[in-house]
């Protein structure tokens, strides 16, 4: 090349290093292209890597979540509900149960009122009078006979025939317990109701609360009751046993406080088995609870009042 001539360029000439960083403006898209191939989303798995970002926003963004919102409301409104089902069958309960006991305390009522009207006019007394061992007898059959029917036959009654024959039932039982004011004072028959009010309050209130189950005691109390009765049998022919009569009155009483228990947890199962059957027969079994409590209640005032009372 001479002075003054401007340099050609070279057709054959090749730069070095063709594809690399310094090769002109030539070079920079694929420089652009190489850099997003490598350090950016390549473009054929740009829908791939758009499905991954949607994915994995998915589960954090309220669309997604509120199905699961709604089922877990769902099932938490269910269980509400179920818990309110279940709460106002107890409440239903607890009412059958205080209409069993109120029955017993207007039995025991009627009892105690017409045994002092018995008192009071010698009605009792006239009529024994009158009837002799004959109608003593007649008068203790149809008391255990009303008993036994209206136990067996009382799901067949009517609420209103159910309710007369118990109260006719308690009546009967207060005009035979007259005698009793022939035989204690007023102060001990007054004493030994107070104790036996205590007591069978107190007896309720234990197997109403406790966990222990006094159902499985069933067998072991009636077996109990049969030995109480012939015991009491035996001691009528055999005089002057005071002693004896004494133990007999306490087993009794321990056996009538099992009784009380036993009954006052069978009331909320008999409960809990016919409520599925209206109203009508939960008054039906409430009349049938009442009369054994009631029975209960009777017996364990007599015992306590044979052993701590004092004859005239």
């Amino acid at each position: 090349m001479t002075y003054g001539q401007q340099p050609q360029p070279n057709p054959n000439y090749e730069p070095q290093g063709g594809s690399g960083i310094n090769t002109g403006y030539g070079a920079q898209p694929q420089y652009q292209y190489a850099n997003q191939q490598q350090y950016g989303v390549p473009y054929g798995n740009q829908q791939q890597y758009q499905q991954y970002q949607y994915a994995q926003q998915a589960p954090q963004g309220q669309p997604y979540a509120q199905p699961q919102y709604a089922y877990a409301g769902g099932a938490g409104a269910a269980a509400t509900v179920n818990g309110q089902v279940a709460y106002s069958y107890e409440q239903a309960r607890r009412a059958s149960v205080t209409r069993a006991y109120g029955e017993m305390t207007a039995g025991l009522v009627v009892t105690m009122l017409v045994a002092l009207f018995a008192q009071a006019t010698g009605a009792y007394y006239y009529f024994l009078a009158a009837t002799g061992m004959i109608g003593l007898i007649g008068l203790c059959v149809v008391q255990v006979a009303m008993a036994v029917v209206l136990g067996m036959r009382i799901t067949k009654m009517s609420v209103g025939a159910a309710r007369a024959m118990f109260y006719v039932y308690a009546a009967l039982m207060g005009f035979t317990l007259s005698s009793i004011f022939w035989v204690y004072t007023t102060a001990d028959i007054v004493v030994a109701l107070g104790i036996t009010a205590a007591f069978f309050l107190a007896l309720t209130m234990f197997s109403l609360t406790t966990k222990f189950d006094m159902l499985k005691l069933g067998p072991i109390l009636m077996v109990g009751l049969i030995v109480l009765i012939v015991s009491q049998l035996v001691l009528l022919f055999i005089p002057g046993v005071g002693g004896a009569t004494r133990i007999v009155c306490a087993f009794g009483i321990l056996v009538f406080a099992g009784m009380t228990m036993y009954d006052a947890q069978s009331t909320r199962a008999l409960f809990e088995q016919y409520e599925a059957q209206g109203p009508e027969m939960v008054r039906k079994i409430s009349i049938l609870c009442a009369l054994n409590l009631y029975l209960d209640f009777v017996n364990m005032f007599l015992y306590i009042l044979q052993l701590f009372g004092s004859r005239d």
